[in-house]
C-alpha cells in the first residue's frame, strides 16, 4: 500500500465504459477510504500536420473531458480527487502511472474499440502490464 489510505487510479477517456469505470472506483475508493485519481492522457496524433497541432491545446482538451466525464458520476464532498491530464499514450501513461497505486481502473473499451471486443487495447496492455492489481469495468448498454 502507498500509504494508510491507499490510492486508486481510474482511467478516462469518455467513452461510456470509462464513465461506468469512474463510477466503479468512486464506490471503491468510499468503501475503502483510499484516495481517487481520475487519469487522462493525451498524445499528439500522427496524422495531424504540426501546424495544426500547435493550436489545439491538448492539455486543456484533457482536462475538459475529465469534469465532462465526472459530471454524471456522484462523488462526495469529503471523498479525495485528484484530476490528472498527462501527456503520452494512455497504455503508457496508466501502466506509469500503477506503480504509484494500489489498484488500477479501467473501461473495458474506449472510443477506439471495434464493436464486439470484450476488451480494448489499452485495458489489455495495462492487465498485462500493470504494477498494481487492475479491475476492467464492462460497459453494459441498459
Amino acid at each position: 500500500m502507498t500509504d494508510a489510505r491507499g490510492r486508486i487510479i481510474v482511467g478516462v477517456d469518455g467513452s461510456e465504459a470509462s464513465i461506468d469505470a469512474v463510477r466503479w472506483a468512486v464506490g471503491q475508493a468510499r468503501l475503502t477510504g483510499s484516495d481517487l485519481e481520475v487519469l487522462t492522457s493525451w498524445h499528439f496524433p500522427s496524422q495531424y500536420a504540426e501546424w495544426v497541432a500547435d493550436e489545439i491545446d491538448w492539455d486543456a482538451q484533457a482536462r475538459a473531458l475529465l469534469e465532462d466525464s465526472l459530471a454524471s458520476v456522484h462523488i462526495e464532498k469529503d471523498m479525495n480527487v485528484t484530476r490528472t491530464a498527462r501527456p503520452g499514450h494512455p497504455a503508457a501513461v496508466l501502466t506509469d502511472a500503477s506503480s504509484s497505486a494500489d489498484l488500477l481502473v479501467v473501461g473495458s473499451r474506449g472510443h477506439d474499440g471495434f464493436t464486439g471486443m470484450l476488451l480494448g487495447s489499452v485495458s489489455t496492455h495495462v492487465a498485462a502490464h500493470a504494477h498494481c492489481p487492475v479491475v476492467v469495468v464492462r460497459h453494459r448498454e441498459s
